[in-house]
């Protein structure tokens, strides 16, 4: 048989005979209403079996649980960078059909140190940090403990993680074992965990298989990646792979490559990480690290509304490699 469908406030009003807002201040013990058409809607409200949406009053009433989402970066970074919109979609998937909702709070660097604090205290149910450095997270941290970074952060603050060295060596061996033997790496900024690991995996790797450390240091920006390549294959023409630190380095690395007049994958490999939407759109398309971007971020926001974080929580994703034609024939 069908589901019978729930009855809504406005059949509430439709079967009392009164205006929906009427309905409405009767539900919320608000004033307006005449005692004895208060009493009436309440009866129609016993008999229909109505039932609040929790959802639905804590949007209107801007109440509720909340679960923050809190990224620290430029305001323009946040649509660019298709690695947020992943941590967003997760975040999403895993609210969908529940009554807690989502606040997204993008705060500038300059402004961060003055409005990270305050944040903390305002904390509902649990919040999800983003490009926060460790300093600040621990600082957040200290003022509520209902917290998840999204990579590993300062002692003791719970986060959620895949492992990042070694799908940065899968990638190094992957392309040693196609017959590359000069692998250069443009890491991501000092002092990023994610980006400090995949740096220490990248040199790891170069070491342990006997080849040069051919590497460079930027941040995660296509333009960096571009930058960083121009000067690597400079001062060594003969670099014949580049592992770069996130899928869009990689499009930088490869613009730079076309410019000077190599071919990809013929003259130089390319492989990115984190295997986001632009990795199987480029041309060619690109190898890269797969990283469960939205899976950590759902695993990350079940952990917090079922309240199961605790200091030194963490929970960390095995890495594994997507090859497609950017690193080999």
């Amino acid at each position: 048989m069908p589901q019978q469908k729930r009855p809504t406030l406005a059949d509430v009003a439709a079967a009392a005979g009164v205006s929906k807002a009427a309905a409405s201040r009767v539900v919320n013990d608000a004033p307006g209403v005449a005692p004895q058409t208060r009493e009436h809607v309440r009866r129609v409200i016993e008999r229909l079996g109505w039932r609040p949406d929790p959802a639905a009053r804590a949007l209107a009433s801007g109440h509720g649980d909340v679960i923050e989402l809190v990224v620290v970066d430029d305001p323009s970074c946040f649509s660019d960078n298709p690695y947020y919109g992943r941590v967003t979609a997760g975040i999403l998937l895993e609210l969908a059909g529940g009554h807690v909702q989502l606040r997204v709070h993008v705060i500038e660097e300059a402004r961060a140190a003055a409005l990270l604090p305050t944040l903390a205290g305002t904390v509902s149910l649990g919040a999800l940090l983003l490009n926060v450095s460790p300093a600040r997270a621990a600082g957040f941290h200290a003022r509520c403990d209902r917290v998840v970074t999204m990579g590993p952060s300062a002692p003791g603050v719970p986060y959620v993680d895949m492992e990042n060295a070694a799908g940065t060596a899968m990638a190094v061996r992957h392309l040693h074992e196609t017959g590359r033997r000069r692998i250069a790496a443009v890491h991501g900024q000092e002092g990023n965990p994610d980006a400090d690991a995949r740096r220490e995996g990248y040199a790891r790797t170069v070491r342990d298989l006997g080849l040069p450390d051919i590497s460079a240091i930027g941040k995660f920006r296509p333009e960096q990646g571009y930058e960083l390549t121009q000067r690597l294959l400079a001062e060594d023409p003969a670099v014949d792979a580049i592992v770069a630190g996130n899928d869009q380095m990689a499009t930088g690395v490869m613009r730079a490559l076309a410019h000077l007049g190599r071919r990809v994958p013929q003259d130089v490999a390319v492989v990115g990480f984190d295997n986001c939407i632009i990795a199987s759109s480029l041309t060619p398309a690109l190898t890269s690290v797969h990283q469960p971007v939205e899976e950590m971020a759902a695993a990350a926001t079940r952990a917090l509304i079922n309240r199961q974080i605790a200091p030194h929580w963490r929970l960390v994703f095995p890495a594994g490699l997507r090859i497609r034609e950017s690193s080999h024939q």
